[in-house]
C-alpha cells in the first residue's frame, strides 16, 4: 500500500518499488498492482479550506485543516481539478474501529457548517 502526497511523486515511488528484489536467492517477489488512487492535494483545495475555516470561527467552531494518508471519493474529485474538502462530517472517532463513534451533539452544528458553506459558493 503506497500513499502519496503530490501526483508528480508517483511514478518515482512506482518505479522504485519495482525494482525491488529479494535478499534471499530462494526468495520470490511478486509485485501487482499499482497506485490507484490520486493524491488529494492541499493546494487544490486551499481557498475552499480558508473559507470554511473562516465560516466555522464565526460560527464558534475551530476547523483544524488535517491529512490522514488514506484514500476517499475526494481523491477523485480534487483530481479532476474540483475543489475538494473532505472530513466535513460527523465528529468522532476511532475510524474503520470497535470503537469508531460520532459525537452526536456535533451532527447539527456539523450541518450548519455545511450548509453555510455551500450557500456562501
Amino acid at each position: 500500500d503506497v500513499r502519496v502526497v503530490e501526483q508528480g511523486d508517483s511514478a518515482a515511488i512506482e518505479k522504485k518499488i519495482r525494482a525491488l528484489r529479494p535478499f534471499h536467492p530462494e526468495a520470490r517477489l511478486i509485485i501487482e498492482g499499482g497506485i490507484n488512487r490520486p493524491p488529494l492535494e492541499r493546494a487544490m483545495s486551499r481557498d475552499l479550506y480558508r473559507m470554511a475555516k473562516q465560516l466555522a470561527a464565526e460560527m464558534g467552531m475551530t476547523l483544524e485543516e488535517a491529512s490522514t494518508g488514506g484514500g476517499s471519493d475526494g481523491n477523485l474529485t480534487a483530481a479532476l481539478g474540483i475543489p475538494t474538502l473532505d472530513g466535513l462530517g460527523g465528529v468522532g472517532g476511532g475510524a474503520h474501529a470497535r470503537d469508531e463513534h460520532v459525537v452526536i451533539h456535533e451532527l447539527a452544528r456539523r450541518a450548519a457548517l455545511i450548509a453555510a458553506l455551500m450557500a456562501r459558493l
